[in-house]
């Protein structure tokens, strides 16, 4: 379990026969055996030395996120697990990557950016105004979301301590919806239409 709020970055130093190497920025508390997020993505730390870990990365992974297209120097969010008794500043995140999204749109909005990401249907019936959703894990507030896309808006904070100011036009950035809508579903069949 995550929360969505980044505590350091990572260099990609490797990505090959399923094994990410990173160069993390600051000292990270990875133990090997430890879930450790990456863009999102929960992972298990098979080797660290503070600065630096690596983890196995299955074929379905790199299928399914947007993990199979990182690249030697490319930079990504890092968040270690959540233990008993960690503040919950961000929104329950799991790490399970609920699909790939685009950016459509970047645009500064007094000291603020906004980003549009475009995404597939399956993922927007979970997106709602004013709700929580996950952005290469950072955890991030929708303010506008049509049958197309959804809208987030990023602090200076956020934009300084996370990968997001880095966002460029049609990128693909990994998006994990609200756990709770998808069990509201589950349990009220019928009741929930798609956006």
């Amino acid at each position: 379990m995550f929360t969505g709020l980044v505590q350091a970055t990572g260099t990609v130093s490797s990505l090959a026969e399923g094994r990410l190497t990173l160069n993390v920025d600051r000292p990270l508390d990875v133990a090997r055996g430890g879930s450790v997020a990456v863009n999102g993505v929960c992972l298990t730390a098979a080797d660290d030395d503070g600065g630096a870990f690596v983890a196995d990365v299955m074929a379905e992974t790199l299928r399914r996120t947007a993990l199979g297209a990182l690249r030697e120097g490319d930079r990504v969010n890092l968040e270690l697990a959540l233990r008993a008794g960690d503040p919950l500043g961000g929104h329950m995140v799991q790490g399970h990557v609920d699909g790939v999204g685009t950016i459509e749109s970047l645009a500064d909005e007094g000291s603020a950016r906004v980003v549009r990401v475009a995404a597939a249907p399956e993922i927007l019936r979970y997106v709602v105004e004013k709700g929580s959703i996950a952005l290469d894990g950072v955890s991030l507030t929708a303010f506008a979301v049509d049958r197309s896309a959804f809208s987030v808006s990023l602090i200076p904070e956020t934009l300084a301590e996370t990968t997001l100011a880095e966002l460029a036009l049609g990128r693909a950035v990994n998006l994990e919806v609200d756990v709770l809508a998808k069990y509201v579903e589950k349990l009220v069949p019928g009741r929930v239409e798609a956006a």
